[in-house]
């Protein structure tokens, strides 16, 4: 019984939090958003709803369905972000002519000029986040974190 107590206790002093993948996931997190937020804060849009405005300049209509899948996001949080798009105007639903019961969002023209004039800002959060690193860390990192996703 004492051994594995004695294995437990020896387990938890060499586990260190601050080396767990996690942890540094969240601390980057944590880092990517206060520049985000720092880059976009005039603009009052979110990194969620902001990757849901790239994905539907770069595909045109979607169902909210394949939208959410896209950018990650579960059906209830792609619901919230599209709904709070389309009041701010960013945003349209249309019935697809197809299967009326089914809604396609795509960018209103302001939707479209908006991400065009943010594309810039959203490429100096990326470097911004990724300066503390070599220019190899960087693309190594990416390329690394796209292999987990």
């Amino acid at each position: 019984m004492e051994s594995g107590d004695q294995q437990d206790k020896s387990s938890s002093e060499a586990y260190q939090l601050e080396m767990q993948i996690g942890y540094l996931l969240r601390k980057a997190h944590q880092r990517a958003s206060a520049i985000f937020q720092s880059q976009f804060s005039d603009v009052q849009i979110t990194p969620t709803q902001f990757a849901t405005l790239v994905k539907l300049c770069d595909e045109g209509e979607l169902s909210q369905n394949h939208l959410g899948r896209l950018t990650a996001m579960d059906p209830a949080t792609i619901q919230g972000v599209t709904r709070r798009l389309i009041d701010k105007g960013l945003v349209k639903a249309r019935a697809d002519d197809v299967d009326r019961r089914r809604m396609l969002l795509g960018l209103t023209e302001e939707g479209k000029t908006l991400i065009d004039s943010l594309i810039g800002r959203a490429k100096r959060v990326t470097g911004k986040t990724l300066l503390p690193l070599t220019e190899d860390e960087q693309h190594n990192v990416v390329e690394l974190l796209s292999k987990l996703a």
